[in-house]
């Protein structure tokens, strides 16, 4: 998912406080660690609308991001840095957590430095305020030493953060934590503006779209879609298929874009060409959920059985469209509702029937579609940043040690 341009404000942001806010002396001093915009990565772009929306809420938030070595660096004045593997840039940055009254560490093993990441253990020795560590890997079949460090990691946090309760069951049942310190907040998303009064609904003005969007490369599993539009040729209205995104720059940098050039001569094989669209334009936060909006159906087909949390398939359902997953453990969790369908792997066939069974029954796609507009609101950035505000309640009370100097 291509990552919003933060906003040019400094490194401590604040909105005027409402008098309520005043008032209960909620608004506190809040240290993010992550990755950050420009940085082309999910926790980047977690990180910067987790940021915004506690901003618009009237707290105060430092952001100190991860270098993790790519060109990416971040943009605006005011942000500081911890360079991984240099101790005197890890030592800066935890001064710079500790002098908030909280601190949110986004915990991913790739970002930090050392083997798995470990180098985050020093960084939750040294920081001296409560800690609140989102988990956004939980490793069904860990190595040893990643179990070792993201044992470590909850016994030094707080409180603990896991996106879904699939994600919380795999802890507590394959790793030893601490129960009571675990919390499941939802990944957050941006809902879509409404669109202008009058406008026509392209779900029923226009033939069915399909949407997958984000990085490109492989285990997106976009190749088991295109088999599968060879397998509906026969549909009247004919179903467009939209694949919007660019390489991801990882694997742009081993592979170059052999993968996308892979799944455009996969049309041409499967006689889909015309049926099936790439898009690598660039777009920001609204721009992209106003695409996502617009689409009948969103396709995500990822090969793997182990991703415990998609912000993608977040963001289909805030922008109210069901969605066609393979089942993936978040996938099967947030769709168990009726607000999607869950279909096997690399399954063509399977892929191709549920896609039949949405776009040629009107009054299947809007019991789908109601569903996802019913769940929307409880994913909303601002839903979750007031999650992690009760949060922050449990380990400051109200009142206490709020902007520290």
């Amino acid at each position: 998912m291509p990552c919003d341009s933060p906003e040019p404000w400094g490194s401590i942001h604040q909105l005027p406080l409402s008098s309520d806010q005043h008032e209960s002396g909620r608004a506190r001093r809040v240290g993010l660690l992550s990755t950050y915009p420009p940085a082309l990565c999910g926790l980047a772009t977690f990180t910067s609308a987790l940021e915004r929306e506690l901003v618009r809420g009237g707290d105060l938030v430092e952001v100190v991001a991860i270098d993790d070595g790519s060109e990416h660096g971040p943009s605006r004045p005011g942000v500081h840095v911890l360079t991984n593997g240099v101790p005197a840039s890890i030592a800066a940055a935890c001064e710079v957590l500790s002098s908030c009254d909280v601190a949110i560490i986004q915990h991913e093993y790739g970002i930090y430095g050392g083997p798995d990441g470990d180098e985050v253990l020093d960084v939750l020795r040294a920081i001296e305020v409560p800690t609140v560590v989102v988990l956004h890997t939980v490793p069904a079949e860990p190595t040893e030493h990643q179990r070792i460090v993201l044992e470590r990691v909850c016994e030094l946090a707080s409180r603990i953060v896991v996106m879904t309760v699939s994600a919380g069951e795999r802890l507590l049942s394959g790793y030893d934590v601490d129960e009571s310190s675990m919390r499941v907040i939802p990944h957050g998303a941006t809902p879509p503006k409404p669109a202008p009064h009058g406008s026509a609904d392209r779900v029923t003005d226009h033939r069915p779209t399909m949407l997958t969007w984000g990085l490109l490369g492989p285990g997106k599993g976009i190749e088991h879609v295109i088999r599968a539009m060879s397998l509906l040729t026969n549909l009247r209205p004919a179903v467009q298929y939209t694949v919007a995104g660019a390489t991801h720059p990882k694997v742009f940098a081993r592979d170059g874009d052999d993968y996308r050039r892979s799944l455009i001569r996969e049309t041409w094989s499967a006689g889909v060409a015309a049926s099936v669209h790439f898009d690598d334009t660039y777009r920001d936060v609204p721009d992209l959920m106003r695409l996502v909006a617009s689409s009948t159906v969103v396709v995500l087909p990822y090969d793997s059985k182990d991703q415990a949390t998609s912000g993608v398939l977040v963001d289909a359902i805030a922008a109210g469209r069901p969605v066609i997953a393979t089942a993936f453990p978040h996938a099967i969790e947030l769709l168990s509702g009726g607000a999607g369908i869950v279909v096997p792997h690399a399954n063509p066939v399977a892929m191709a029937s549920a896609i039949r069974s949405v776009v040629s029954d009107p009054a299947h796609l809007a019991s789908l579609t109601a569903r996802a507009r019913a769940l929307a609101p409880s994913l909303t950035w601002h839903a979750v940043a007031a999650r992690y505000r009760d949060v922050f309640d449990e380990l400051v009370p109200t009142g206490a040690g709020a902007h520290r100097s």
